[in-house]
């Protein structure tokens, strides 16, 4: 890995850079996120991100530099994590590092992650992190795996 990674605070700035990041391509392809337009997305991060109590968020640095965000969130009884990082941040253990800082600080257990079937990527770095599969969720037509920590 190059670089040091460190979590901290999300703040109203990094909004920007996150926005940016969802609207890659391949990110949206290999997460099979639609992204969000601009008021849409900042709406969202501002009212169940940011302004949702039981929401925990951290932004993930390099060396300083913005790479993304780890959150853990409530749905359907069930605590869920999920993270994005910019591509220039791929294929360099950024997301192992940030993903073992977070796990450190977020408790609830269990813990569900249900990325998409074929981020074959993401599934596997969660299960470095102890995550097991569970079975399928299904968000349309969309295949997820749903993995779990204990």
């Amino acid at each position: 890995m190059s670089g040091e990674v460190r979590l901290r605070d999300v703040e109203l700035a990094d909004l920007e850079t996150f926005w940016r990041q969802e609207q890659d391509e391949e990110a949206t392809r290999r997460s099979q996120f639609a992204p969000r337009e601009h008021d849409r997305f900042m709406d969202h991060w501002a009212t169940k991100v940011l302004g949702e109590p039981s929401v925990f968020v951290q932004a993930v640095t390099v060396d300083g530099e913005l790479a993304g965000s780890v959150v853990a969130w409530w749905q359907e009884g069930r605590r869920y994590l999920g993270y994005w990082l910019g591509r220039e941040f791929w294929g360099r253990g950024v997301g192992t590092r940030a993903l073992e800082l977070f796990l450190e600080r977020e408790k609830a257990r269990p813990l569900y992650a249900d990325p998409f079937i074929g981020n074959t990527a993401s599934v596997k770095l969660l299960e470095r992190h102890g995550f097991t599969r569970e079975g399928s969720v299904f968000y349309d037509q969309t295949e997820c795996v749903l993995l779990m920590l204990r």
